[in-house]
């Protein structure tokens, strides 16, 4: 049964939420492009670009779009969003009793020391996964994504009126 499916496999990935949605993204990519062919490589980015663009965490936007996606209904989006949410909820409860309780010793800092690696990692894969030949629009994605860069860092245009004007460029453009 499709919802029990989109249960489970949202449920291990909300096991695995250190280092948030960007790490969870090589994670989602890998169950619902890979291993159950839910999603195509490019539905998987635009589900992430819608991920990003909605309010919310990275994590639960995308089980929502995914959930939605595949069973065509609200019901299989809320499977999905709960399962996601629900260890990620414990996970970052327990962290949060952990830190108050060990934050003046040493156990702590030596766990961050091996945590960072690890985050990163994942981060970085699932950028990876988002910049593969199959998921690449085009030399127009590229020069749009500098330029917002270039807006944002450098030029500190406000952040909402560069994600109005990459927007009406890429409508423009695409």
């Amino acid at each position: 049964m499709i919802y029990l499916e989109l249960f489970y496999t949202f449920f291990i990935i909300g096991i695995f939420t250190f280092g948030g949605g960007y790490a969870m993204l090589s994670l989602i990519q890998n169950e619902v492009v890979v291993k159950h062919a839910w999603l195509t490589a490019h539905q998987f980015t635009d589900i992430v670009a819608i991920s990003q663009m909605t309010p919310g965490p990275i994590g639960i936007n995308s089980a929502t779009y995914v959930g939605y996606t595949v069973t065509g209904n609200i019901f299989g989006s809320a499977v999905a969003t709960i399962a996601v949410a629900l260890p990620s909820f414990i996970i970052i409860l327990t962290i949060c009793r952990l830190y108050a309780k060990f934050k003046e010793g040493n156990i702590l800092p030596s766990v961050m020391k091996v945590l960072r690696p690890v985050v990163i990692g994942m981060i970085a894969a699932a950028a990876g996964i988002l910049v593969t030949k199959e998921n690449f629009i085009d030399i127009y994605s590229v020069i749009i994504f500098v330029a917002a860069f270039v807006a944002g860092q450098w030029l500190k245009v406000n952040p909402i009126l560069t994600i109005i004007l990459a927007g009406a460029i890429g409508y423009i453009i695409y």
